[in-house]
């Protein structure tokens, strides 16, 4: 349970605390059971359909929700796992390789994160060094070489922020993946999966079709660091997630995310077969309609795409 969720939280155990007790002690309990469950069906219901975008924010880093490797592992076949960056080291943070879809040989890439303390640690809470999207870019030109469509799936707090990375040419290798994905010669499928956040999502969205889970959030900046800045006090990080417009529903507004895929109420670790057959069914079409494209079609469209979104948001 998320802390919003707490008062859903408290009922669920006394409806559990009243069967185990009609059970234990033979008493017939059932009206008053139906009873409390018709009133978590209400709170239920009014709590996800209004939900506010700090609370999507909990639901985007939710630990139980499905990551990169789940989407992987169920949606494509054959996948084997490709390291390194040819110029540092191999960045586990960024996971990606070569697989197959529907027979259709793609490359994948995403970032990548730990379900637990130590795997988070080991995948550095899913923030990449620099030779994580120098990777990235590796794999990105090797498909291009070979004629393969790249799928990418984004769920990063953001670039790892330390000295070293910033040494080894953070912003550099996140500038350069910018450059290269917008004039690559195959088609790029993005999945917004969970935090989108500033230049390390950036580094790998540049993309032919941009798709977004129901509760994903992107974003230049974290909430809660947006409130820390603008207004001295990271407790006012709702206020904050309020006026950065960082929610799927916002990005399909503005032009930038082309589809939203929904997800069941609870967020997408309440059936994650249910979510990641909808992300494959929308990889598959959006495939199938890139690959009708020429290559210069391909470009040109891109192109456009990029022109039309920075056009719209020069008119909020």
């Amino acid at each position: 349970m998320l802390p919003f969720e707490h008062e859903l939280e408290a009922l669920i155990k006394k409806i559990r605390d009243l069967e185990e007790f009609s059970i234990k002690h033979n008493i017939d309990l059932t009206n008053e059971i139906n009873l409390l469950k018709a009133k978590e069906k209400d709170i239920r219901k009014k709590l996800y359909s209004e939900i506010a975008p700090y609370e999507r924010i909990q639901l985007a880093r939710a630990i139980n929700r499905p990551n990169t490797m789940d989407y992987i592992n169920n949606i494509f076949t054959n996948f084997i796992e490709l390291h390194g960056d040819r110029l540092f080291r191999d960045d586990l943070s960024i996971v990606g390789g070569i697989a197959k879809i529907n027979e259709q040989p793609v490359t994948v890439i995403g970032h990548r994160k730990g379900r637990d303390t130590k795997d988070n640690i080991k995948y550095n809470f899913g923030m990449p060094h620099p030779e994580g999207y120098r990777k990235a870019l590796r794999l990105m030109k090797q498909a291009e070489k070979f004629k393969r469509p790249i799928v990418t799936f984004i769920d990063t707090p953001g670039a790892f922020p330390g000295i070293g990375a910033e040494e080894r040419g953070q912003g550099e290798a996140i500038a350069k993946n910018l450059m290269e994905m917008s004039v690559l010669k195959v088609p790029v499928i993005a999945i917004l999966i969970g935090e989108g956040g500033s230049g390390g999502a950036l580094a790998l969205a540049v993309s032919d079709r941009f798709i977004m889970l129901e509760n994903a959030v992107y974003s230049v900046i974290s909430a809660e660091g947006c409130a820390s800045i603008l207004f001295k006090d990271a407790s006012r990080a709702r206020e904050a997630a309020e006026a950065l417009k960082i929610t799927a529903q916002d990005m399909a507004k503005f032009g930038i995310a082309d589809e939203i895929v929904g997800e069941p109420p609870g967020g997408a670790h309440r059936d994650p077969k249910l979510v990641i057959d909808r992300v494959k069914n929308s990889i598959c079409r959006f495939l199938a309609e890139l690959k009708e494209l020429s290559v210069d079609e391909l470009l040109n469209q891109r192109f456009e795409r990029y022109r039309r979104i920075n056009a719209s948001n020069l008119t909020l």
